[in-house]
């Protein structure tokens, strides 16, 4: 139902458009939201800054606060709140960070209007489409899903190594793992309910199929030297910025780490919101010395279950700086994983993972996209449909959606 979408990005125009007084005595805020590509952009994400929310309506809570399209059909919405309460001390919801919603576009609608308004009543919540949750019942494990895919990557209790007499599970990796799912609900919290041995078995919900081990899994990150692939190891704090109902925000953390005499740190932000096939990692590596080092984004050679034959079919898309994999498996169906890395600048091979690679300064974020899809889903079906869907993804993050707001006061309704 819902297709790959992107977080959008405040244009130009809507800058200009903010920088301007708005009403205060305003009763409505109002939203349009534009683009020039004819293709349907569904579950489009749209973020208003909350200081412009609360200039057109003072005093507004997200507990009485209600997103309209032009019919009048009522959206889920999310506020987030960043600011430490102290910013808001008469507790009139001033220190919200971002008003957040969004709308499909259908193929050639290119713009759509949206009002925001206080209410009398108490809006109702919205079902909870994202999560991102710390597991510590297992091992420290660090979860994350949509309504279509899940995710996870792991933490310090796995990766430490065994007390003498005890037998545990060892693994030191940073590589990200997928969970496919065949339904819309969360699963996450239910999977880790039910145990490992279930959720390897496809029971009617999904499972865990893919393989990750020391590789970069589905979208993991290194430092590249130009023959070996330096790499950090698993995540070490977590923070959870937002959480649902429709975006999902959070960092994790890793320590410093050897890559080539140079020592790095990395925080990774993820935004994941739903509706989307592929979610946005923003990656800071941090490190004295070079002016820049050469990182590499990772898609592991070898990603079928470990039980299944399978064949996997790798694929570029140089100039958006797409590495591709479309997996056909003996009996668990197919699945296709890919990284987008706009500005790469080359791509590289190691033993483990297929690696598409960009330059990075110290403190300067790297963007990219990671994402997968399994057929018996039932959206994505074929290789070719895969291949749309990230055709579909480059075109949007190159076209971001415009903004404009404007207010509508109470002379204006009569």
């Amino acid at each position: 139902m819902n297709r790959t979408t992107l977080s959008l990005a405040l244009s130009a125009a809507l800058a200009t458009s903010l920088a301007a007084p708005l009403a205060n005595a305003a009763e409505q805020l109002r939203v349009t939201a534009s683009h020039d590509l004819a293709i349907a952009r569904q579950s489009e994400t749209i973020t208003i800054p909350w200081t412009e929310v609360n200039r057109v309506l003072p005093g507004a809570l997200i507990q009485r606060l209600a997103v309209r399209d032009r019919t009048g059909r009522v959206l889920a919405h999310q506020v987030t709140n960043v600011l430490p309460e102290a910013k808001d001390p008469q507790n009139v919801g001033a220190a919200y960070g971002e008003l957040i919603f969004q709308y499909s576009f259908a193929p050639g609608e290119k713009s759509a209007s949206f009002t925001v308004e206080k209410t009398e009543s108490l809006a109702p919540v919205s079902p909870t489409a994202v999560t991102a949750r710390y597991i510590q019942e297992r091992l420290d494990d660090f979860a994350w899903e949509n309504d279509l895919v899940a995710h996870r990557t792991y933490g310090p209790a796995l990766g430490a190594p065994a007390m003498p007499g005890v037998t545990k599970e060892v693994l030191v990796t940073s590589g990200l793992d997928i969970w496919f799912k065949r339904v819309n609900y969360p699963i996450v919290e239910r999977w880790y309910n039910k145990g490992h041995d279930h959720y390897h078995k496809d029971e009617g919900e999904g499972m865990d199929m893919y393989n990750v081990g020391k590789s970069r899994g589905c979208g993991g990150t290194g430092v590249w030297d130009g023959k070996l692939l330096h790499t950090s190891h698993n995540y070490k704090t977590w923070k959870v910025l937002a959480n649902g109902p429709v975006r999902a925000i959070f960092e994790l953390s890793y320590d410093s780490w050897d890559a080539g005499g140079v020592s790095v740190s990395e925080v990774k932000r993820f935004t994941v919101d739903a509706g989307h096939q592929f979610d946005r990692i923003d990656s800071t590596f941090t490190f004295a010395g070079p002016a820049a080092l050469t990182v590499a984004v990772g898609l592991n050679k070898n990603p079928a279950d470990k039980g299944q034959k399978a064949h996997v079919a790798t694929g570029r898309d140089e100039p958006r700086g797409v590495l591709m994999q479309w997996v056909e498996q003996a009996s668990y169906g197919a699945f296709g994983t890919a990284v987008m890395l706009p500005g790469a600048i080359g791509y590289a091979e190691d033993p483990l993972n297929q690696l598409v690679l960009a330059k990075v300064a110290s403190g300067q974020p790297l963007r990219y996209y990671v994402g997968a899809a399994w057929d018996k889903a039932g959206r994505v079906t074929t290789s070719q449909r895969w291949n749309a869907e990230i055709a579909t993804l480059a075109a949007r993050v190159a076209n971001p959606v415009r903004l404009s707001l404007s207010t509508i006061n109470s002379k204006d309704t009569k």
